[in-house]
């Protein structure tokens, strides 16, 4: 019994990461031929946790400046998903599709980015920092589409 479970993990830690790799491909497949804006932005939410798995193993390998490349890249499909949702013309706060799953996905994505930040010397910190600002307002541009601030309805009026 003892052999069979040791076989059964040997196996299972062999072929674990050509099954993480096949999920990968499978994602950024998805992204690339999808069309439509919002499940575009849907698409890149299960790519950037790809992407951000990605980052932290090329950092773990000692590879910063590939790491940075990769959060850098995700910082653009970002940027690039944000506009084409501006540019459908929908009032986010009437249809949030793609619009709120994008911006919790970039909450989510700066805190990872956070964490990687204090993995690193001191001297390349700022690089990430940069991609992380970058990611922040993104973000604030997203959360004030969602959430834009109406007048107070309970002043008085002149």
């Amino acid at each position: 019994m003892l052999k069979f479970c040791t076989a059964a993990f040997a196996a299972l830690a062999l072929f674990a990461p050509l099954a993480a790799q096949e999920r990968v491909s499978a994602n950024q497949a998805r992204y690339d031929q999808e069309a439509d804006p919002v499940r575009k932005a849907r698409a890149l939410v299960k790519l950037g946790d790809d992407q951000i798995d990605e980052a932290r193993k090329q950092l773990k390998n000692g590879d910063e400046v590939a790491s940075l490349h990769t959060l850098e890249r995700y910082r653009d499909e970002v940027k690039h998903i944000a506009e084409l949702l501006k540019a459908t013309g929908v009032d986010p706060e009437k249809k949030p599709s793609g619009f709120k799953e994008l911006q919790i996905s970039i909450r989510e994505t700066v805190r990872h980015i956070d964490d990687l930040i204090l993995t690193l010397p001191v001297d390349k910190r700022p690089f990430f920092r940069e991609v992380r600002t970058d990611l922040v307002n993104t973000q604030n541009e997203l959360i004030d589409a969602l959430f834009p601030r109406q007048p107070d309805r309970n002043a008085r009026k002149p």
